[in-house]
C-alpha cells in the first residue's frame, strides 16, 4: 500500500476556513512522539493508516473480550457446579476429609510458595517488559485494541 504525502487541503463551510491535516506525518514531525515510541514506530504503524489501525484495533479487542466473557462464565459455571458436586457428595457421606493432614499439606504448600515467588519474578518482568514494547510500537492498534475489549467484555 503506498503512502501518499499530501499538503494540508484547505476547505471552507459557512464562511469558516480549516485545513485537514495528515496525521502520520503530524506525528512523524512531532519530537516527543520520537522520544516516547523510540524512531520507528514499527511495521504496522508503516503499512496501514491511523484510521485502519483504530478499526483492527477495535474489532480484534471486541472479539477478545466477547470470547473472554464467555470462557468467565463458562469456567464459573464449572467451578461452581464442582463445588455443590463436593457438598452433596460430603453431606451424602461419599467424602470424609481428614482435617489434620490437610492443614499439614497447605502449610508445606504455603512453604514452597513462598520459595518460588522470588524466582519467578523475573520471568514476569521479561514478558511485562516484552508486552511493553510491542505497544510502544503499535500504539495505535494497542488503544483501538483495548478500546474494543472492553465492549466486547460488556455484550
Amino acid at each position: 500500500m503506498a503512502t501518499r504525502h499530501l499538503p494540508p487541503q484547505e476547505y471552507e463551510s459557512d464562511g469558516d476556513s480549516y485545513k485537514v491535516l495528515d496525521l502520520t506525518e503530524y506525528a512523524r514531525r512531532q519530537h516527543w512522539w520520537n522520544r516516547v515510541f523510540a524512531h520507528s514506530s514499527g511495521p504496522i504503524v508503516e503499512k496501514y493508516s491511523v484510521a485502519t489501525q483504530i478499526a483492527v484495533g477495535g474489532v480484534s479487542g471486541w472479539c477478545a473480550g466477547f470470547l473472554f466473557q464467555k470462557v468467565r462464565k463458562l469456567a464459573a459455571t464449572a467451578v461452581g457446579g464442582g463445588f455443590l458436586l463436593l457438598q452433596m457428595a460430603g453431606d451424602g457421606g461419599y467424602v470424609q476429609i481428614n482435617w489434620k493432614r490437610r492443614e499439614k499439606d497447605v502449610n508445606k504448600a504455603k512453604g514452597r510458595m513462598k520459595k518460588r515467588a522470588n524466582k519467578a519474578a523475573p520471568e514476569v518482568s521479561n514478558v511485562i517488559e516484552a508486552a511493553t514494547e510491542f505497544v510502544r510500537q503499535n500504539i495505535v492498534i494497542a488503544s483501538g485494541l483495548v478500546g474494543g475489549f472492553l465492549p466486547g467484555l460488556a455484550s
